[in-house]
C-alpha cells in the first residue's frame, strides 16, 4: 500500500503534533475519568457529556442526542473536504481485574433488569479520549489545513445498533456526507505502532437470542416434563456441525454460544432455557446462510425433543464486513509512515472481531470513503516481557480486548492515539 505525501503535508503533521504535550496532560485526565465511569450500550448519557463539553472547549459546533447519546463536533476551518473522525464510547458487563487506581467499580442495569458489572475492556475510552485530543491539535493548528472535521462520538457499538441509529437520525443529511470517515481501534500491539490491512479487517457478524420453551418439573421425575436444558446442551453441540460440515474449510466461520442461562435450583426442571449465539465471517452472503442454518438447528432439536411451543429465535443487527477504501487507506497509510517511520506501520490480517462502523460507507446515496486502522496499547516493558518469539506468539499470551484485564498503557497509547489520528485527518484536509 503506497502513496506519496507532499512536503506541505508533513510539515502540517510536524506542526500539529509539536503541540501534544500541551494538551496530553487534560487527555489522560480526560481518559481516567472515562476509565472510572463506563456506560453500557446506550446508556452513555454521562460519556456522551463529558466529550461534547471538551468539543465545546476546543472550539467545535456541538450537538447532542443524535442517535441516542451520539455526539457530533463540527470544526470549521474554511474552504477543503469534509473529514469525520469517529469514537466509540460505549463498554461492556465486565468486572474489571486490572488493580488500576482508577478501575471501574460501577454496576448498571441492563435493558432486561440485570445488575452487571461495568468495565471499558475494549479501549472506547481511549479511542474517545484520542479523538478529543485530536480536535484540540487540529483547532490550534488551524493555520496549517483547511476544511471541516467532523468529530463523531458513536455509542451503541457493542450492540452493532449505534451507527445505524446515528444515520437514521440523520447525521449525513444534517452535517454533510463526509468525503472520508476515519476510526482506529487499540489492540494488543506494542504502543507506537499501528497496524493497517487490505481487504477485509473485521467479519460481518450478529447475534442469534434463542428461547427454548420445555415443560418444567422435579427433578426426580423427568419423564413427565420437557427438558429444555438438555434441548440446549443438544443444540449446543449440533451447532459447531455448521462450522465443520456445512462451511467451506478454507473460508472463516465462528459460531460462538457465548450465554447460556436456565434454572434456579437442581432439583428443579425449569420451563425454559435462553441462548445467546454469536456468529462472525468475511462474508456478508455467507452470514445470511450461518445465520438461516443456526435457525434451522434450533427449530429441529426442539421438534426432536416434543417441546410444547417452537422456539422464539431473534436476529440482532446484522454488521457488515469492514473494508478500507483503498485510495484513501494509502493517503493515511503514507502520512502514518511519514509520522512513525515504515518500521513501525505494520500490515495486518483480518480478524473475526464485530463492528458496526462499516454501516458509514454506505450511510448515503453515494458511498462514503472509510478507513480503519489499529493502534497498539501495550507498553514496551510489557511487549518485551511477553513470553514469545513473534509478535504472534506475544500477542497470545497478553490480555486482549474484552479481557477483564485488559489495560492499555494510558500515556503512551494516548500519545501515540493522538498523533495518528491527527496525521490521518491532515491526509485527507486541505494542505498547501
Amino acid at each position: 500500500m503506497n502513496s506519496t505525501i507532499t512536503a506541505p503535508l508533513r510539515e502540517a503533521i510536524r506542526s500539529a503534533v509539536a503541540g501534544l504535550d500541551g494538551v496530553l496532560p487534560q487527555v489522560l485526565e480526560l481518559y481516567r475519568e472515562l476509565h472510572a465511569a463506563p456506560e453500557l450500550s446506550g446508556q452513555e448519557e454521562q460519556t456522551a457529556a463529558r466529550f461534547a463539553a471538551w468539543l465545546k472547549e476546543a472550539g467545535c459546533e456541538v450537538t447532542e442526542g443524535v442517535g441516542g447519546h451520539g455526539v457530533v463536533g463540527v470544526l470549521r476551518n474554511g474552504e477543503g473536504p469534509l473529514v469525520a473522525l469517529r469514537a466509540d464510547m460505549d463498554a461492556l458487563p465486565i468486572a474489571e481485574s486490572t488493580g488500576l487506581p482508577y478501575a471501574s467499580t460501577r454496576t448498571a442495569t441492563t435493558a432486561d433488569g440485570r445488575s452487571v458489572p461495568v468495565a471499558h475492556a475494549c479501549g472506547h475510552d481511549a479511542h474517545l479520549a484520542s479523538a478529543a485530543g485530536a480536535a484540540s491539535l487540529l483547532a490550534r493548528a488551524r493555520d496549517t489545513w483547511s476544511g471541516t472535521l467532523l468529530l463523531i462520538g458513536q455509542p451503541a457499538e457493542e450492540t452493532l445498533t449505534g451507527a445505524r441509529a446515528m444515520l437514521d437520525d440523520g447525521l449525513f443529511e444534517r452535517f454533510g456526507v463526509p468525503d472520508v470517515m476515519l476510526a482506529q481501534h487499540v489492540a494488543p500491539l506494542p504502543c507506537g505502532v499501528v497496524a493497517h490491512g487490505p481487504g477485509a479487517l473485521t467479519a460481518a457478524t450478529t447475534v442469534v437470542d434463542v428461547v427454548i420453551h420445555g415443560r418444567g418439573g422435579h427433578g426426580a421425575a423427568p419423564h413427565l416434563t420437557v427438558d429444555p436444558v438438555l434441548t440446549a446442551a443438544a443444540t449446543v453441540q449440533r451447532l459447531q456441525s455448521v462450522v465443520s460440515r456445512e462451511n467451506n474449510p478454507f473460508e472463516p466461520l465462528v459460531v460462538t454460544v457465548g450465554t447460556l442461562r436456565a434454572g434456579t435450583v437442581p432439583n428443579v426442571i425449569p420451563d425454559h432455557a435462553e441462548l445467546g449465539i454469536s456468529i462472525r465471517c468475511y462474508s456478508d452472503g455467507r452470514l445470511e446462510r450461518a445465520v438461516a442454518a443456526v435457525e434451522r438447528i434450533v427449530r429441529a432439536e426442539c421438534a426432536a425433543a416434543d417441546c410444547p411451543r417452537d422456539p422464539d429465535i431473534t436476529v440482532g443487527p446484522k454488521s457488515p464486513v469492514n473494508i478500507n477504501e483503498p485510495a484513501a487507506a494509502a493517503r493515511v497509510h503514507a502520512a502514518h509512515t511519514a509520522l512513525l517511520g515504515p518500521r513501525r506501520v505494520l500490515s495486518t490480517p483480518p480478524m473475526l472481531a464485530g463492528e458496526d462502523f462499516p454501516f458509514f460507507a454506505h450511510g448515503s446515496t453515494a458511498a462514503v470513503p472509510t478507513v480503519y486502522w489499529f493502534l497498539g496499547c501495550v507498553s514496551a516493558a510489557d511487549w518485551r516481557a511477553a513470553p514469545g518469539g513473534t509478535p504472534k506468539e506475544k500477542m497470545q499470551s497478553l490480555p486482549a480486548n474484552h479481557a477483564a484485564d485488559f489495560a492499555p498503557a494510558a500515556e503512551t497509547t494516548l500519545r501515540h492515539g493522538i498523533s495518528a489520528a491527527v496525521a490521518a485527518v491532515l491526509a485527507h484536509a486541505r494542505v498547501e
